[in-house]
């Protein structure tokens, strides 16, 4: 008996503490959400800033791999084969060179190594067969040679398909909750989701290829979960106040973007070392996702309380 109600006293103290953190957090937020919104709005400056400063120098906004500039990708079947050696004693004959090595997902060891160059694939060939001493066949290897020309349209067609798959997400938007400032506070938090894993990327001296570009096109739509989630919660959440209609979204919208970040990261540990394709992809989805919290439960909340109490002061 005596231990049931030292149970229940733990209980309700607990609770009370967790309703005291409740409170003062809602008081902190509703002093504060305003002042919240300088971090992000100085990371988006900070953005746009360093990407026109990168392609002022790179005449681009991302360094580009083989896939995208065009270029020679040789796969070599010898597991004796250093990658790094290679690398670092054919860096005077072939251009831009750059090699990784391929294993075998279950037993890790390695199975072959990729050489990447923007030599013509003859002229690699001949190098190749030269520093290894035996002719490569399609027994022990592979070629694959991409034009410039080829690889430029095929460029320019992934970021039209980017630009078309956010002017379409804007309009959905735009349709579904069909006022202005909810609606470009969801468009401009995934803009700030794109844009800053793009600097991310840059910053870390990634060379993206098309299957990155892709990941960016994948980023959209995780990007834009949580922010409709939590928009849609507090425009048509009922009777509940404001501050109850963002903290509900904000468990919700949370265990989404957690969930999704233990599974990429998962991914990425376990496929980091057999796949670099798929490295990238998950890499770049990762670092977006993180930044998805931010701008969902920072800058798009900091808007939507805005633009509601404001509404509130007008009436």
């Amino acid at each position: 008996m005596e231990e049931a109600s030292n149970n229940l006293q733990s209980n309700n103290v607990s609770n009370k503490n967790k309703e005291k953190f409740s409170v003062k957090f809602e008081k902190f937020h509703d002093k504060h959400y305003k002042t919240l919104l300088v971090i992000p709005l100085i990371l988006i400056v900070f953005s746009i800033g360093y990407m026109f400063y990168f392609h002022s120098i790179h005449n681009d906004f991302i360094k580009k791999d083989i896939s995208l500039t065009g270029g020679t990708t040789v796969t070599v079947n010898d597991a004796k084969i250093n990658s790094d050696t290679l690398k670092k004693d054919l860096s005077s004959k072939l251009e831009s060179l750059d090699t990784r090595d391929i294993y075998d997902i279950i037993s890790n060891q390695q199975k072959a190594v990729i050489i990447e160059t923007s030599t013509d694939a003859t002229q690699t060939k001949l190098i190749l067969e030269e520093y290894l001493g035996y002719e490569l066949d399609d027994k022990n290897s592979s070629i694959e040679f991409t034009g410039s020309t080829l690889s430029g349209d095929f460029y320019r067609q992934l970021i039209i398909a980017i630009l078309v798959a956010f002017l379409l997400m804007s309009l959905v938007v735009f349709v579904i909750f069909r006022s202005f400032v909810p609606s470009a506070a969801v468009i401009f938090s995934c803009f700030a989701d794109i844009i800053m894993a793009l600097v991310t990327v840059n910053l870390l001296g990634m060379e993206v290829s098309s299957a990155g570009i892709v990941a960016f096109l994948m980023l959209i739509g995780y990007s834009v979960d949580t922010d409709i989630l939590l928009t849609n919660r507090v425009l048509k959440g009922g009777e509940e106040s404001l501050n109850k209609k963002i903290f509900g979204s904000f468990k919700t919208g949370l265990t989404m973007t957690v969930i999704a970040l233990i599974s990429v990261l998962s991914a990425l540990i376990v496929i980091s070392s057999f796949s670099a394709v798929l490295a990238q992809i998950f890499t770049i989805i990762f670092i977006g996702l993180i930044f998805d919290l931010m701008n969902t439960w920072v800058t798009n909340v900091s808007i939507l309380k805005w633009y509601i109490k404001s509404k509130e002061n007008k009436k």
